[in-house]
């Protein structure tokens, strides 16, 4: 069994491999954690030791439990154990744990989500979503549209866009967020 100064020890190594297998700089880490680069820096090389203060929003900027930064992950189970994230009366539940690339969820969308207030917004990425049940209707630019149980959406997210749960009951989707110009397709055979 490992001591703690061979667990300290490996957080720094450890911290590296998620933060390049990832693609991400350490000026972006420092963007999203607010931990500066020379402190992520002097982590990753072993020259400071992790305190629970900094690991904590690295565990949660690299999407990934606490325990995986200062244990080695369990081998041969290749099973992800989700915890739903409740948001604005939503519950999104992480398929996969993969941040900078393509991330999976599955979202349950009250009836009525989000409301009355029907404000298009535009950012950078990729968005797809299956509605596995209920309706989901959305408005991409001026085209406003209803996909319902069986049907697939997918679109840049740089053109406006909102979504709402018009009823009736819940909606669930499934949903795939991409980088920007990574796209998402749909293969179907034809008969």
């Amino acid at each position: 069994m490992a001591n703690d100064d061979d667990v300290l020890e490996s957080v720094g190594p450890r911290l590296r491999a998620l933060r390049t297998e990832r693609g991400t700089t350490l000026a972006q880490l420092s963007d999203g954690t607010g931990i500066s680069v020379s402190t992520l820096s002097r982590l990753e090389s072993g020259q400071r030791k992790p305190t629970l203060e900094l690991l904590l929003p690295l565990a949660r900027a690299h999407q990934v439990q606490l325990d995986e930064l200062v244990d080695a992950p369990p081998t041969g189970d290749p099973r992800i154990y989700a915890k739903p994230i409740k948001r604005h009366g939503t519950i999104h539940i992480p398929l996969s744990r993969r941040p900078g690339g393509m991330q999976a969820f599955k979202q349950i969308l009250p009836e009525g989500y989000p409301g009355n207030d029907v404000e298009q917004k535009t950012h950078e990425g990729y968005d797809w979503f299956y509605v596995l049940s209920g309706r989901i209707r959305l408005k991409l630019g001026d085209q406003d549209f209803v996909v319902k149980e069986g049907e697939v959406a997918e679109f840049d997210c740089r053109v406006p866009h909102w979504f709402s749960n018009p009823g009736p009951g819940s909606a669930e989707v499934l949903c795939l967020y991409g980088p920007q110009g990574e796209r998402m397709h749909v293969r179907a055979r034809t008969r």
